[in-house]
C-alpha cells in the first residue's frame, strides 16, 4: 500500500485519476449513493493504492477492511485442495471488496488478490458497519451487492464446468478491459491460466488460435486486444450476465 490520501482530498482533484472517470465520484457504488448518505461516509476514507498480487482479505480471517476500486481489478479467489486457487469474481470499479461488513459480517469467505494495480477508496471495516447500523442507504446497497456476488459465484460455477476454455479466456479478458485503463493489459499466461484453473499450455494453445483470428496479441508478458467486438462474440455469455448483474446493483441504487 501506498500514497495514502484523504478521499475529500481527491474529489477537489477531477484529474487526480486521468481522463475517463467520473470528476467526483469514481466507484460506482459509491456514485450510486444519495448525497446525504455519501456525505456521512466520505470524511471516513482515504485513496489508496495496492500492488499486484497484494492480498487484501483472507478466508477464515476478520474483515479489516472496505475497499471500493476506482482503477484495477481485484479478483475474489477460491482455494483447492490441491493447493490451487481459481478466480471465481471480478471487481473493479463496479463493485467492492468487504462491503458484507454493512451487514454485520465480521468474516471474510473468500481470498481477495490484487489482479491488476489497484487505486481507491477504502475505510475500516468496523467504522463502515457502524455507519452502515445508521443508514439504511448503506445496508441496502450493501445487501444488493451481496446478492449480486453470489449471483456471480453461480454464473462462475457453471461457466468453469460447462464452456470451453477459449470462451472463459475471453471472458477474462474483457473482465479485465473493463476495469483497466491500460492496454495491452500486463498479464503472463501463466497467471491467466492460474485464475482459470486451467494447464498453462491450455492457454497458450487458446491465445495462439485467438491471435492467428486477429483478437489478441501475445507478447512476452503482455495481451493486446485487437479487435474488441470479435472477443465479445467469441466469450461465453456468463460475460454478459454477470456485467449485468453488477449494472442491476447500481441502477437500483440510484434509483
Amino acid at each position: 500500500m501506498s500514497d495514502v490520501r484523504p478521499v475529500h482530498d481527491s474529489l477537489k482533484d477531477p484529474g487526480v485519476l486521468g481522463v475517463g472517470f467520473p470528476p467526483v465520484r469514481r466507484n460506482h457504488l459509491l456514485d450510486s449513493l444519495p448525497p446525504s448518505a455519501f456525505d456521512v461516509l466520505a470524511p471516513h476514507l482515504v485513496q489508496t493504492t495496492h500492488a499486484k498480487d497484494s492480498v487484501l482479505q483472507s478466508p477464515g480471517r476478520p474483515i479489516q477492511r472496505v475497499y471500493f476500486p476506482y482503477t484495477g481489478l481485484i479478483a475474489l479467489v477460491t482455494g483447492l485442495e490441491e493447493g490451487r486457487f481459481l478466480d471465481t469474481v471480478a471487481v473493479g470499479r463496479e463493485g467492492a471488496v468487504g462491503l458484507s461488513a454493512g451487514m454485520g459480517a465480521q468474516t471474510a469467505y473468500s481470498m481477495a488478490v490484487v489482479r491488476f494495480p489497484v487505486t481507491g477508496a477504502e475505510i475500516s471495516a468496523a467504522r463502515f458497519a457502524e455507519i452502515a447500523a445508521r443508514s439504511k442507504p448503506l445496508r441496502d446497497l450493501s445487501t444488493r451487492y451481496a446478492d449480486a456476488l453470489l449471483a456471480q459465484v453461480q454464473q462462475r460455477l457453471v461457466c468453469n464446468t460447462v464452456h470451453p476454455v477459449q470462451e472463459r479466456i475471453c471472458g477474462w479478458l474483457l473482465h479485465a478491459h473493463d476495469r483497466v485503463a491500460a492496454d495491452p493489459l500486463a498479464v503472463t499466461q501463466e497467471a491467466l491460466a492460474e485464475a482459470l484453473g486451467v494447464q498453462r499450455t491450455t492457454v497458450t494453445m487458446n491465445c495462439r488460435t485467438l491471435q492467428s483470428q486477429g483478437i489478441i496479441h501475445v507478447r512476452r508478458g503482455r495481451i493486446s486486444i485487437r479487435n474488441l467486438a470479435a472477443l465479445e462474440r467469441t466469450a461465453c455469455s456468463c460475460y454478459r450476465i454477470e456485467r449485468q448483474l453488477t449494472n442491476a446493483v447500481n441502477r437500483s441504487a440510484a434509483a
